[in-house]
């Protein structure tokens, strides 16, 4: 019998059952992808990732929704950085993650706060498609692609917060467009600068509660059109939650808070664990 540590965090929160829950799976080494697999689709969560040492203060990181292995997830990092240093005893104050596709990325601890410098994400104006209103129940604003491989997100701009908060769509109308996910997006109220919500039937998530990766496209947009790099934002999930966003360049820091919410162990049998 292999055992395997694992911790539920809450992401971009700071109370539980808010933000964005993952779960962190320690490791001394990898184990196969279908194993890797199977344990994220066990724990049905939006991502969990997987940590493997690789220097001091250096880990190789990866994340896995319930149906397949992502290029990048900014909520799953900053957890597995909390549990690096609140359960786990790692002193430096800035953590290195290697990665497969994105390259790099650093996590420090400022306060309470975490702060991923992730890479920002280009974004191109695209023709506004009827099966896109049909899905959403509405005529998008504007309509913008995100083409990362592997991961091609449709970014659409609604007339205000309150239609990002009360928009209501056909998930399998969703899951059937040529993106591989949805992200919305309007001018927040407030002090806060803009608002998303994101929606990726095809990865096994109908809504991410709180989506770190989307605002490696997200900041630099509103930075664009409100003219500065520091900016407040809010995922109007049902949990909800809340992101600090800098732009700088090639590199978009994005900070939030964590919880802690479990931790236990993964019980495999030697077969499935090799």
């Amino acid at each position: 019998m292999t055992t395997l540590p694992i911790y539920q965090v809450d992401a971009f929160a700071s109370a539980l059952f808010a933000g964005n829950p993952a779960a962190v799976v320690p490791l001394e080494a990898w184990l196969a992808d279908e194993v890797l697999q199977a344990i994220a689709t066990e724990n049905n969560l939006s991502e969990t990732a997987f940590l493997v040492p690789a220097g001091p203060g250096q880990w190789e990181l990866r994340w896995f929704t319930p149906k397949a292995e992502v290029p990048l997830c900014g909520h799953a990092t900053l957890a597995s950085a909390h549990v690096l240093t609140e359960c786990l005893g790692e002193t430096a104050q800035t953590l290195r993650f290697s990665t497969r596709w994105s390259g790099e990325l650093t996590v420090t601890r400022v306060g309470e706060l975490y702060e991923m410098r992730l890479p920002r994400r280009r974004f191109e104006a695209v023709d506004g498609e009827a099966a896109v209103s049909e899905a959403l129940g509405l005529a998008p604003v504007e309509s913008y692609c995100v083409p990362v491989p592997g991961d091609e997100i449709l970014m659409v701009v609604l007339p205000d917060a309150a239609a990002v908060r009360d928009l209501a769509p056909d998930l399998a109308a969703v899951k059937r467009l040529s993106w591989r996910s949805v992200l919305v997006t309007a001018a927040g109220e407030g002090d806060v600068d803009f608002v998303s919500r994101y929606f990726a039937p095809r990865f096994g998530i109908d809504e991410d509660p709180v989506t770190g990766s989307a605002h490696c496209s997200l900041a630099p947009f509103w930075a664009e059109r409100l003219g500065r790099s520091e900016l407040k934002a809010r995922q109007l999930s049902e949990r909800g939650g809340e992101i600090a966003c800098r732009v700088e360049d090639e590199v978009v820091v994005v900070a939030g808070r964590a919880i802690l919410y479990l931790e236990g162990r993964i019980h495999l049998n030697d077969e499935r664990g090799r």
